[in-house]
């Protein structure tokens, strides 16, 4: 496995000594999201969020975009922790939606099948032991599959399959690889599994950099497979560190290892994790580009730091004891939960709204700049699960 830098971390004191979250503190923040998800039922009714609010309030689409599953993801959280039918209800009819997206192609020629179809379909297969939710998932795992390149083993993420100019693969798709590990444990078919390791080995080589941040993007030589160069799509810029692309990370990597078992990742984790807290700024909850910090008069991404706190609260159970870093990083997980709760939760309910706030989606194109965002919502709410009780991921 790849070697990189692990850089000290530096506020490590202060993440030692944080105080925990109290029962009471989870409950009211999690109470509150509870809130605002049955205020958007009936906002969004049988349809979905588009994947940022604009002016704070989210357009109402079909189920057509890559977002989709985190709007389901979160009916699915509030049904687990209500167990309230009406989530379940609407969930649902939800999955029904997502069936008939899979069976008609509509909109999945892209590696996002996980975002998609893990918070949505497998979960209910998980939680109900749903048919119809199983079948479509299935259907989604090997919809996943024809983004496969054999020459380069990678899952190439957006464009035409034949097309040069997209022969490249993303961080992100960490995220979209536990799909194919369930699939595989599902219908016993190992081609899956097959497909997920390698190219969860091929993006721990080349879409992570020495120094342990990560490229968004990178791209392989179309005529050999062999690598190329690395560069950006979202991040300020192809050299700095795209600040949900290293939360990517630092969840897809334990992801990989529940499913694998194999922990020789470990250290490209904690290279991960480190060089992402270093980052930080005061209050904790990152900008949208680790290249900027306070001062910097540039936006926060709190989806970004929710992320980081999932892939914390995962990675906990397959570091032992004697890691250095292990209190460090439950201490950092709670810090950062904190500041999100006190500092970005919105603080009202109202139809539409987005439960975190400072979130963003893709500043070069200045859509959901310092908005809510989708996801945000869901990791946020996944964050406040974890901390409440024992959960078994959708993932």
């Amino acid at each position: 496995m790849k070697q990189v830098n692990i850089e000290t971390i530096q506020r490590a004191e202060q993440f030692l000594h944080a105080t925990p979250l109290s029962k009471a503190e989870l409950t009211t923040a999690m109470d509150a999201c509870i809130a605002q998800v049955r205020a958007n039922m009936d906002y969004f009714k049988e349809r979905f969020p588009f994947s940022c609010t604009k002016d704070l309030r989210y357009p109402i689409i079909d189920n057509i975009e890559w977002t989709d599953g985190f709007w389901t993801g979160m009916l699915w959280l509030s049904y687990e922790y209500t167990k309230e039918e009406q989530f379940k209800e609407l969930a649902l009819r939800n999955v029904d939606s997502f069936y008939h997206r899979i069976k008609h192609k509509i909109a999945v020629d892209h590696h996002d099948l996980g975002f998609l179809y893990s918070l949505s379909c497998v979960s209910a297969y998980r939680l109900l032991g749903d048919e119809k939710a199983k079948q479509a998932a299935l259907m989604a795992a090997d919809q996943l599959l024809t983004r496969w390149h054999e020459k380069g083993e990678f899952l190439q993420a957006w464009g035409p399959f034949d097309s040069k100019d997209h022969y490249r693969f993303i961080i992100d798709c960490m995220m979209n690889l536990p799909l194919l590990y369930w699939a595989s444990e599902t219908s016993g078919d190992p081609k899956y599994r097959d497909i997920a390791n390698r190219h969860f080995a091929t993006s721990s080589a080349y879409v992570i950099r020495d120094d342990a941040s990560a490229f968004h993007t990178f791209y392989m030589n179309p005529e050999n497979g062999a690598p190329d160069h690395g560069a950006t799509h979202q991040g300020y810029r192809d050299d700095s560190a795209w600040a949900r692309g290293q939360a990517w990370g630092i969840y897809g990597i334990p992801l990989n290892i529940r499913y694998t078992k194999d922990d020789s990742t470990k250290d490209l984790y904690r290279g991960m994790c480190n060089y992402f807290l270093n980052r930080l700024p005061q209050d904790l909850v990152c900008y949208w580009d680790l290249i900027f910090n306070d001062g910097s008069n540039q936006s926060r991404d709190s989806s970004a730091a929710a992320i980081a706190v999932c892939g914390m609260h995962e990675m906990d159970q397959y570091l032992s004891e004697d890691c250095v870093e292990k209190k460090v990083y439950q201490g950092a997980a709670q810090a950062i939960l904190r500041s999100l709760i006190q500092n970005y939760a919105q603080n009202r309910v109202k139809p539409g709204d987005p439960i975190l706030l400072h979130g963003v989606y893709s500043w070069h194109s200045g859509k959901g700049v310092d908005e809510g965002n989708i996801w945000g919502d869901y990791f946020y709410m996944e964050a406040l699960m974890r901390s409440l009780k024992q959960w078994e991921p959708y993932w």
